[in-house]
């Protein structure tokens, strides 16, 4: 057996990286982040607790990476040329992604608003998702001062708070929630 190499290893590396993640995604979401040990997470990963600190400093850490991922991949949507104005079609794309995300990984929403719920957590992310929504709030803004709207700013929170409720409404029900007819009818009102 030959050995392994460097892009083998760093592949193993970054495939154990992800089942950490995905694991303690699931049981963050199951049993909320103060009933999730590190222990937990190793076990059901089935690696051990030491190897665990190999990737993550700890259940903070830890909790802090999947939010940031998947913070960074809502942030990526928006503004997708990054010159920083909004136009029209640029807004379209990011319903019809934000959608498509929210259908592909509806236990990172589940996460999420499990732990919005939950001030003393909040704390542990609130940095990074004030980093996140200062800026799409700001584009927002400009983009309904383009259109002449009354109080842009008011116009971008109102458009925040119904994609806020959108995923809330989806995540905790989504069998009763029509998310494609919700989508169209959201680009055919506001696009």
């Amino acid at each position: 057996m030959t050995p392994r190499t460097a892009k083998q290893f760093e592949a193993i590396r970054n495939s154990r990286r992800a089942q950490i993640m995905k694991t303690a995604l699931e049981l963050f979401a199951e049993n909320g982040y103060q009933g999730t040990s590190i222990s937990k997470i190793s076990s059901r990963a089935k690696i051990s607790k030491g190897l665990m600190y190999n990737y993550f400093q700890g259940k903070e850490d830890l909790l802090k990476t999947l939010i940031g991922e998947g913070i960074n991949e809502i942030l990526d949507l928006f503004d997708p040329n990054r010159d920083g104005v909004l136009t029209p079609e640029e807004f379209k794309f990011f319903i019809n992604e934000i959608f498509s995300l929210m259908a592909r990984k509806r236990k990172f929403y589940k996460l999420y608003f499990a732990l919005m719920m939950q001030p003393s957590v909040r704390i542990l992310t609130e940095q990074k998702i004030n980093a996140v929504i200062a800026p799409m709030v700001s584009l927002l803004t400009d983009y309904y001062r383009r259109k002449n709207e009354d109080n842009p700013e008011m116009e971008a929170l109102l458009m925040g708070a119904l994609f806020d409720g959108i995923m809330l409404n989806y995540v905790f029900s989504p069998g009763n929630f029509p998310l494609d007819q919700i989508k169209d009818l959201l680009i055919k009102r506001f696009i």
